[in-house]
């Protein structure tokens, strides 16, 4: 209990620390026609995530050093783009470093080739997704920690990961929502933010998946996914837009932009659907490998038939 009193009462001061300094230097998210936002707004708080990640490695008996070690040098290169916006040509051979020095963490074998590049492929994608996705007041905040929730019932089950390293960052999430969890946010998780809690998701979603053999477990970030990939499909096939250029095509940004529902309902809304496929994750992640590919399956069917429904529904207000 003094460690997590510690851990609150230090990622509060960093908070403080950083806002001040922020504001300082400059970095400042200003607004444009794509953003969601309104007013200039500091960037970069997401830097409480590494900084809890770090606490966890001190006063844990240095625990997942090979993550620990991709984390804290990919966080610091998306810090700086963050400031400076670094050539995808620098920030994306990091990602792929850092996650295969997640599965060195996770212990798993680097063969087949075939496998191990997949598992890369996908560790990326995830970083990007939760970065993508990082676009409204409250989201990231909010759905991390009902995706947590979910990855917290399975763990308390087999007990595969130091259960602190989930508490650590859940403090870091309460922490960063004080700043970022109101109708006009003090300061944003950044790139930082964004993609050290995706490569923290990977490294616990897919040690829980490959230890069970649970495919499942991608459940406990499936609203994140549906999201991003759907919109992903939509850009690269029905627009001319570059798929890595700043854009308002998600669901979660047309429910703030069309509907003008506030941007905290729209995370609540995420976060608590989330929730409901938790519970569904509970009672089916042991179910035989086939039974559970035909839940996964169904639930992107449904997903993806809710996500074309929505889409026009927006659009067509949207044009009248």
């Amino acid at each position: 209990m003094e460690n997590y009193l510690l851990t609150f009462v230090t990622l509060c001061l960093a908070s403080y620390a950083y806002l001040k300094l922020a504001i300082k230097f400059n970095i400042i998210d200003k607004p444009n026609e794509r953003s969601s936002h309104t007013k200039p707004t500091v960037r970069g708080g997401g830097i409480v995530f590494v900084v809890a990640l770090v606490l966890f490695f001190l006063m844990n008996k240095y625990q997942y050093s090979y993550f620990i070690l991709g984390t804290v040098a990919l966080a610091i290169i998306s810090f700086l783009d963050d400031i400076y916006t670094l050539s995808s040509k620098i920030r994306y051979p990091l990602q792929l470093v850092a996650v295969v020095l997640l599965l060195w963490e996770l212990g798993v074998p680097f063969s087949p080739l075939y496998s191990t590049l997949f598992l890369v492929v996908l560790g990326t994608a995830m970083v990007n997704m939760f970065n993508f996705m990082d676009g409204i007041n409250g989201i990231t905040g909010l759905y991390s920690l009902a995706s947590l929730a979910g990855i917290w019932m399975i763990n308390e089950q087999v007990h595969l990961f130091d259960a602190n390293i989930i508490y650590y960052t859940a403090i870091a999430l309460v922490v960063f929502g004080f700043y970022n969890f109101r109708k006009k946010a003090l300061f944003f998780a950044g790139d930082i933010g964004s993609i050290t809690m995706g490569l923290l998701m990977y490294f616990l979603v897919i040690g829980l998946a490959l230890h069970l053999k649970a495919p499942l477990l991608f459940l406990v970030a499936f609203v994140y996914g549906a999201d991003a990939s759907f919109t992903l499909l939509y850009r690269k096939f029905f627009t001319n837009e570059s798929i890595f250029a700043p854009h308002r095509h998600h669901i979660y940004q047309k429910l703030v932009r069309i509907k003008k529902i506030p941007h905290l309902t729209v995370s609540a809304i995420y976060a608590a659907i989330q929730l409901v496929l938790n519970g569904v994750l509970y009672v089916t992640y042991q179910l035989p490998l086939f039974t559970q590919l035909f839940i996964l399956l169904g639930f992107i069917f449904v997903f993806l038939a809710i996500y074309i429904v929505l889409f026009k529904k927006l659009e067509e207000v949207s044009s009248n």
